[in-house]
């Protein structure tokens, strides 16, 4: 009994003190929260009902097929398509867009060098050795990534929202767009103040010509064992002069999709959560076919699947959502741009359309 109290113990001080981790909203945080009326009992609630499977026998089922399926992630790196430091790219010119894998992508716009869910680092957990990063055949380099004008994250879960690669890039970007209460853990994490806005659905900030809309989605927060949905999750609208994109975040499918694409569409690109998907948490990832109704209901005229090509946070295979997804988007003539990780590409020029994963193991 002594080494059980002992191990709880310890877990519960590595908790409370670990930087990975971040801190919950307080104090005037916590009020500007409580005035959301999606905030709701002490937490964060999405449009329509929500619900996940916590039984002990469905949980007992997930954890062992996560501890007996084998063989789903890639044995060969994945192949990048870095490329040197690009000059700043012209106000007037098309938005270029490079993706790093899973949620993790440089929106070049309007003269603006954006990141969105930099998460860069090799495990999406709180501990280096749980969910590994796929072997790439170069490591992202982080000190490409620098004169940044604004990163934006879309929620705090550990493969979108990661400490090491927010305090490595911090002195170099100028303002940092977070859901309401994510600005709790940058701050945290020496982030200043002034550097850091924080949206509730809906709501919009604007970085010269540029809009930045957080919209909803279907999801849910938290970092550690106490703070679930304490702080919000969002999708995001990017607006400029020349172009209009969208990025999902991670969502279940819903009707907010089409409100939003009433509201804000059509889009050039919308890049959709595609992958770490399965049956039993459906309503909070969508399955591909959904990715693909998605893009419709937003207005899309491209979509780009993403959330795969890092990590194995599912069940299925590595290489299925885009598959699948590919599949769907043909029935319905939905065109799909799919680059090589690192590989950039201006939006609506020529967009990437390699099937690069078909000759890997």
């Amino acid at each position: 009994m002594a080494i059980v109290v002992s191990f709880v113990f310890a877990i519960s001080l590595f908790v409370k003190f670990a930087p990975q981790f971040g801190a919950q909203p307080e104090g005037a945080y916590l009020e500007k929260i409580r005035a959301s009326r999606h905030y709701q009992n002490g937490q964060f609630v999405n449009l329509v009902e929500t619900k996940m499977d916590y039984s002990c026998s469905n949980i007992a089922n997930m954890t062992r097929d996560f501890l007996t399926v084998s063989d789903i992630g890639p044995t060969d790196p994945l192949p990048v398509k870095f490329e040197a430091e690009t000059e700043r790219s012209a106000v007037d010119t098309p938005a270029f867009v490079t993706w790093y894998g899973h949620s993790a992508f440089l929106i070049e716009m309007e003269g603006k060098r954006l990141l969105l869910d930099p998460m860069f680092g090799p495990a999406a957990s709180p501990v280096s050795f749980i969910t590994r990063r796929y072997s790439y055949e170069r490591p992202i380099d982080l000190d490409q990534f620098t004169d940044i004008d604004a990163v934006i994250i879309s929620h705090d879960h550990y493969d979108h929202l990661d400490y090491s690669s927010i305090t490595k890039l911090e002195p170099h970007v100028g303002h940092f767009f977070v859901p309401l209460g994510v600005g709790s853990h940058l701050r945290h994490w020496g982030v200043s103040e002034d550097k850091i806005t924080e949206l509730g659905w809906w709501e919009s900030a604007d970085l010269d010509h540029l809009t930045f809309v957080a919209t909803p989605a279907r999801h849910f927060s938290g970092r550690a064992i106490t703070d679930n949905k304490k702080t919000q999750w969002a999708s995001w609208v990017l607006k400029g002069r020349h172009n209009n994109l969208y990025f999902s975040g991670d969502s279940g499918y819903a009707g907010h999709f089409k409100e939003i694409g009433e509201k804000y569409g059509p889009f050039d690109l919308t890049m959709l959560e595609c992958g770490q998907y399965n049956t039993n948490w459906e309503a909070i990832h969508m399955m591909p076919e959904q990715s693909a109704q998605a893009s419709m209901d937003l207005r899309g005229k491209v979509m780009m699947p993403i959330h795969w090509g890092a990590f194995d946070l599912a069940l299925h295979e590595w290489r299925e959502p885009v598959i699948r997804l590919l599949a769907t988007a043909e029935k319905h003539d939905i065109q799909v741009v799919t680059p090589y990780i690192g590989e950039r590409f201006a939006v609506g020029q020529n967009f990437p359309r390699e099937k690069w994963w078909e000759t890997l193991n």
